[in-house]
């Protein structure tokens, strides 16, 4: 965490060709590894700790005050590698000290060289570093938070965010866990995949924002394998330097421990947020997490999840957020400032802004099974998807052939296909819908439907024992300037169900309503045509 601190802050000197930049590792982290492979990727310049305090250097920037920072000779800027200081590490340094005020660091730095400058985001901040060592708060000045700059910088990337995510209009709903025991991925471990099985997949997204400390302890392979359950159920798993970041700005709401990440959401939007921090040592009394905790919901069950974003109450997250941070939109002038008067340059003239959040990605794994729960209402017929297995099971299993495991394409009762990249092949040969929807029913005994999406939100539906094929057909939603369009395959699933009831249809084209959440959206079912029979998919 304190690495990537340091790269939102160099770009204050970005443009400058007075500057070199070079990396060093204070020795004693056991995540100290991947730090190292984070400044490779990056192409970043490193010396080795044992050459570093053999050499004089213009500034020194650090993000945390653990470690000889002495031996590293030239005046020294020391910025908080969080939003404020609200954890104390049981073990480490100071008993109940805040990590990052604990004078058992802070003062070891004071000998051949003392920080020049504690660059603090809050003036609460400067108080709670004179209750613990005056002399380095007299060098402490609030210029606010880089971190935070970008993530306000940045706010109207939200659409394009949510769109590389593939969210869609449906809801985001990250997941933040600091590290430590505490921390919400030890605390419960099973929540993500208890979440995945408890909402509906076509109107949630979960995304888990893991803290780099935890990631490198674990290992990106393992941490995959312990969240393959909800990762295959299509929860998000962001990189931990920049897209925590973005998918925060994305996200419609939170679940958080006690670890600050939730600060900086808080501060750029007011959303819901819930709780799932159980009492411990590591929270500080009275920090601005604390605050925030004892403001929102907490979260018992994850079944209850829908009712606690409900029970938030809007501004709660932003009163905790304002003791957190101050001076919004003049960190990186006000840094800059200060850190050419340390070597004693003029700035350049060109104006420093914060950098903008990359686009995350990879995309999230895509679920091609569904157990689909049907409710017939008077309104129209309800639809709820859930991955199959990842919940209890439905009125029938939708399957998408040939995105699915076989054994789920031989239980479907629905088994529908998506169409195929144009082929380069010299010698090409391609199914027609009506051609692979008979062959379908044929090849799987057992499936009651199958189906083809067509463009423009069409498909082809066979149903066993009817004599015709169907034409359907979604028409998208109008909401407050924006079209919302559903994917066929849940159109299918409602259509499915209806003409497998009790009450049969009549001959000419029928229109129907298909439920998801809050939203209806209109279906119409009439007899495909000839060329809808003969389309090449």
């Amino acid at each position: 965490m304190a690495l990537y601190r340091l790269l939102d802050v160099l770009p204050i000197f970005s443009g400058d060709h007075r500057i070199t930049r070079l990396f060093t590792l204070v020795p004693g982290s056991e995540f100290g590894a991947d730090a190292l492979s984070a400044i490779d990727a990056l192409g970043g310049r490193t010396v080795p700790w044992s050459e570093a305090g053999g050499r004089e250097y213009d500034l020194v920037v650090a993000a945390s005050p653990k470690g000889d920072l002495s031996l590293l000779r030239g005046p020294q800027i020391l910025l908080p590698h969080g939003a404020g200081f609200n954890k104390s590490i049981p073990g480490e340094g100071s008993a109940d000290s805040a990590s990052g005020l604990d004078p058992a660091y802070l003062r070891r730095s004071h000998g051949h060289a003392p920080i020049a400058l504690h660059a603090l985001a809050h003036p609460e901040q400067v108080s709670r570093l004179a209750a613990t060592d005056p002399r380095a708060a007299r060098r402490a000045k609030v210029v606010g938070d880089p971190t935070l700059e970008r993530f306000l910088a940045s706010a109207s990337l939200r659409d394009r965010y949510r769109a590389a995510l593939g969210t869609g209009g449906r809801e985001l709903l990250a997941l933040v866990s600091t590290w430590g025991p505490e921390s919400l991925i030890r605390q419960h471990p099973g929540l993500p995949a208890r979440l995945a099985a408890q909402l509906p997949y076509d109107q949630y997204q979960l995304a888990l924002l893991v803290h780099p400390n935890e990631r490198s302890l674990l290992g990106a392979y393992d941490l995959a394998e312990r969240l393959a359950p909800a990762l295959d159920a299509g929860m998000l798993l962001p990189d931990p330097h920049e897209e925590w970041a973005s998918v925060l700005i994305a996200a419609d709401a939170l679940v958080t421990d006690h670890g600050s990440a939730a600060l900086y959401y808080c501060a750029a939007q007011d959303r819901p947020v819930v709780s799932v921090h159980r009492a411990g040592g590591e929270l500080i009394p009275g920090s601005p997490m604390d605050v925030l905790l004892c403001g929102v919901p907490q979260l018992g069950r994850a079944e209850d999840i829908v009712d606690a974003l409900r029970a938030y109450r809007p501004g709660s997250g932003q009163a905790a957020a304002r003791m957190a941070f101050a001076r919004r939109g003049e960190a990186a002038g006000l840094l800059r400032t200060e850190a050419y008067a340390l070597l004693g340059l003029t700035p350049p003239a060109h104006r420093v802004a914060p950098r903008l959040l990359p686009s995350p990605g990879p995309a999230p794994r895509v679920p091609a099974a569904f157990d689909v729960r049907v409710e017939n209402t008077a309104a129209g017929v309800r639809i709820s998807r859930h991955p199959a297995g990842a919940g209890p099971p439905g009125h029938h299993l939708a399957v998408e052939h040939g995105a699915a495991d076989e054994r789920f394409a031989r239980s479907a009762g629905l088994l529908y296909r998506r169409p195929l990249p144009e082929s380069a092949a010299p010698l090409d040969a391609a199914w027609t819908a009506g051609g692979w929807t008979r062959h379908a029913l044929s090849a799987y005994p057992g499936c009651r439907s199958a189906a083809v999406l067509l463009p423009y939100d069409r498909c082809l539906l066979r149903v066993r024992g009817h004599e015709r094929t169907y034409a359907v057909e979604a028409e998208p939603r109008s909401e407050d300037g924006r079209i919302v369009r559903i994917d066929p395959a849940v159109t299918l699933s409602a259509v499915h169900a209806r003409l497998l009831s009790p009450h049969p249809l009549g001959a000419g084209p029928t229109r129907m309503a298909c439920l998801v959440g809050e939203r209806a959206f209109h279906v119409t079912l009439r007899p495909a045509t000839d060329a809808e029979e003969q389309r090449v998919i």
